[in-house]
Formats: C-alpha cells, sequence, structure tokens
C-alpha cells in the first residue's frame, strides 16, 4: 500500500485508518467520483453515501459528467448532482463541506472542469482509490493500493476496519457489489481474490439478489446499441496479427447515426481480447471535443505504461485510458506507431 504518513501543511497523505476515530462527529461531506463515472465509481460513491448517512454525516454525491443510463437503478443515484449540469448547485455543496471523498481516481484531473474547484477547497481531502501513481499531495487522508480489485472492495474495507461491519445494508451491499464484479470482469480478472469473493459471501448475507444487479447492468440497453456494436465490429476493426494487437476506431458521425449516449460504448474495447493470440486490444474514439482512447491486454503487457508514455493516460497495468488532441486519424496513425516500437513486448 502506497501509504504517505505526516501532515497536511507537508503535503503529505496520512493513512485512512487515521479518520476511523472521527467518524463520530457529524460532519457535511461531499463524494466525488472520476468524469463518465462506470459502475466502480458510481457503485463505490452510493455505498460510502448510504454508510456516511447511517453514522449521522450530511453526505451528498457529485459526478463531474453525467453517467450511464443501466447505473440508475443505484439505489440513491437519483440524488447524485452532475457538476457540468448543476454547477452553481454543486458549489454551493463543496463550498459548505468539512470532507471531500475522493474515489476512483488518482489525480484532480480526472474530474474534468471540477478540477480547479476541488483543489482550491480548505476543507481536508480523502482519498480512496486503486490506479498507480495517485496525486497524494493533494489529499490530507487516503490509501491507493493497485493491489485492490476496485474501490468498492476498498471502501467495503473502509467499513469494516472502521468497526462497522453491521452497517452494510441491501442498500450498500447491491452498490458495492456492482462495482466489483465490473471491475473483476464478473470476476474473471486476477484481482478477483480470495478476499473479494469471502466479501461478496458477506453482502450476499444482506440479502442481495445478485442476478437482478446483473441484469441491471447488462441486459438494459436499448437495440440501437447492439445494432451499433455489430457495425462497429464489422467495419471498424482492425487486427494486427503481427503485433497481436487489435484497434478499434469509431468516428463522431458513427456516435451520431446510432444515437450513441454516454456507457454504450462500455466494454466495447475488450471485444477483440477475445480473438486467439491478441494481446492488447485498443479502442479510440472521435468525441468531437476530444479524441478518447481506451486499453485492455492479457498476460504482461502494460497499457498503464503505454497509456502515460503515448496518450497522456494511464490506469491499471491490464486496464487503462487515455487521450489525444489529433484527429481520429492522426492518433490511430500515433497508436500504429507506439504498437510497432512495443512489438517485442507484444509478442
Amino acid at each position: 500500500m502506497n501509504y504517505l504518513s505526516g501532515h497536511l501543511h507537508t503535503f503529505c497523505m496520512r493513512p485512512i485508518e487515521k479518520i476511523y476515530d472521527l467518524l463520530g462527529q457529524p460532519r457535511k461531506v461531499v463524494i466525488v467520483m472520476h468524469q463518465k463515472p462506470d459502475a466502480d465509481a458510481m457503485g463505490s460513491s452510493l455505498g460510502l453515501f448510504h454508510f456516511l448517512k447511517k453514522l449521522g454525516h450530511t453526505p451528498t454525491v457529485i459526478s463531474p459528467t453525467n453517467w450511464a443510463e443501466w447505473l440508475k437503478w443505484m439505489p440513491g443515484c437519483s440524488g447524485v448532482i452532475d457538476y457540468e449540469y448543476s454547477t452553481a448547485a454543486a458549489n454551493a455543496v463543496l463550498d459548505q463541506a468539512d470532507w471531500v471523498f475522493c474515489l476512483d481516481f488518482n489525480n484532480m484531473g480526472r474530474t474534468r472542469y471540477m478540477a480547479n474547484k476541488l483543489r482550491k477547497l480548505t476543507c481536508e481531502r480523502i482519498l480512496i482509490d486503486h490506479h498507480q501513481q495517485p496525486e497524494t499531495e493533494s489529499f490530507a487522508y487516503g490509501v491507493s493500493d493497485t493491489e485492490k480489485s476496485s474501490t468498492c472492495e476498498m471502501v467495503y474495507d473502509f467499513i469494516v476496519g472502521s468497526g462497522n461491519a453491521d452497517k452494510i445494508d441491501i442498500d450498500i451491499a447491491a452498490c458495492l457489489y456492482a462495482g466489483v464484479m465490473t471491475d473483476t470482469g464478473s470476476f474473471r480478472f486476477p484481482g478477483a481474490s480470495a478476499a473479494v469473493h469471502r466479501m461478496v459471501a458477506d453482502l450476499k448475507d444482506t440479502g442481495l439478489n445478485h442476478t437482478k444487479i446483473h441484469e441491471n447492468l447488462f441486459d438494459n440497453f436499448l437495440e440501437n446499441r447492439l445494432r451499433f456494436i455489430g457495425y462497429v465490429l464489422q467495419n471498424k476493426m482492425d487486427i494486427f496479427y503481427e503485433y497481436n494487437a487489435a484497434l478499434i476506431s469509431i468516428p463522431w458521425k458513427d456516435l451520431q447515426r446510432f444515437e450513441i449516449k454516454t456507457g454504450d460504448t462500455e466494454g466495447l474495447v475488450n471485444y477483440p481480447l477475445s480473438i486467439q493470440g491478441i494481446k492488447m486490444a485498443a479502442l479510440i474514439i472521435d468525441r468531437d471535443e476530444e479524441v478518447k482512447c481506451s486499453f485492455r491486454s492479457k498476460g504482461d503487457f502494460d497499457v498503464n505504461t503505454f497509456a502515460r508514455k503515448y496518450f497522456e493516460g494511464g490506469g491499471h497495468y491490464n486496464a487503462a485510458g487515455g487521450r489525444s488532441s489529433d484527429t481520429l486519424e492522426q492518433t490511430v496513425q500515433r497508436f500504429i506507431s507506439a504498437i510497432k516500437e512495443n512489438s517485442s513486448q507484444l509478442q
């Protein structure tokens, strides 16, 4: 674990255990996640929200941007503030906060237009995250552990570690299960440790219906998304067998043609990894304002380092993201050049 001890004025992050004894005093708390949140970001934030509410705090969850329709079933999701849509209301809540929990992102830049506001806050910021190379100097307290499967697992650890395991009810369980299940690829990735399965057993003991959560997350799309995926796999996927790599590149006009909304491209980057011999897959999408990149790998190819080196990004060893200010075509060419440079590692 990447704990850094010290004091706030020395810009060092104190271990999150230090706030356990402070949880008894009611505070105004804001919980923030990364932009375009996935199930782990939203699930960990809402799981923590329900927990802090039970302890007598006044929590508010703020997302930097909108979120996918298939997350809106989560208990408490209707109360989440969209910072881009309701900036003044969100800033008013932030200005009153005693604590700001920052979940599932390793640096302020992941919160898009919220970043400057968060950096200017005088209240204490608390990090719970599992991405590499966190911006520890920005947090008073926190935990950063890349060995953890998900931020939802870390929120579970936080609740249990603080001596409040009895507070985990079916709403908290539903939120945390959604994030740990999706971030482990339905428990297939290496991060699905024995501790994760023990956590799931504990969550199931609340009466959790895990089948319903799977349906909410995976069987909850419109027809146009399925037709979009078929079109993309047929027309926009390139396989580079000589580099054991694959690329899906999607222009802005295709997103408009199929009326693609936030969350509709989730999981698309994983499809090429099902091809025999492919070790690394990329999804490059022209989002109009910028080009967004997602990278996935199997085995020992480090897409976190790859994303940091070539695409201003980062993340995990086998799953990372990035961006580009170039055109889609230029970004695709940059990706092809990058896999050529890394061909020896991709063999």
